[in-house]
């Protein structure tokens, strides 16, 4: 069992436009959000739970506006739902152990890396320098980081 969750705490400490993308299901702006242009190596997590949602060695420039990322750090964190709002049929992404809105997942990724591209609003999660993943309780995430450079250097 984790130890993410929601709580009214969590919800109480949200911008207004945390909690309209997170809680209502709404979508910030696009290029003019926090996470679009980050180029740093960390973690991405919920906003609300904390829960590890994605790395930034899966995040691609996709032009798009929003983060774009080939997949979740742990696919069982990334709950998808049909959504067939705003007169289109798409899959929105939500997290599994807070329940926040984080976008939606489409089929024109980078073809090499699975060709999926989760859009996800900066106003969902909140970044983990890789520096400070220790200092913030994810120390355990650090191995995926070093993994990567390893098959990186081979």
């Amino acid at each position: 069992m984790s130890n993410y969750r929601k709580t009214p705490e969590a919800i109480a400490r949200l911008t207004p436009e945390q909690y309209r993308v997170t809680q209502q299901a709404a979508t910030e702006r696009p290029f003019d959000n926090l996470y679009n242009d980050n180029k740093a190596a960390g973690l991405y997590v919920d906003i609300v739970s904390g829960e590890p949602l994605f790395t930034s060695l899966d995040k691609f420039e996709s032009s798009c506006g929003w983060p774009s990322f080939t997949r979740p750090l742990h696919n069982e964190q990334v709950i998808e739902k049909h959504d067939i709002g705003h007169g289109m049929i798409r899959t929105e992404v939500r997290s599994r152990d807070g329940d926040s809105h984080l976008g939606h997942v489409f089929p024109d990724g980078p073809r090499e890396s699975g060709g999926l591209r989760y859009c996800i609003n900066s106003a969902s999660l909140r970044f983990v320098p890789l520096d400070q993943l220790e200092s913030e309780g994810y120390g355990e995430y650090r191995k995926v980081f070093d993994t990567h450079q390893q098959e990186s250097a081979s």
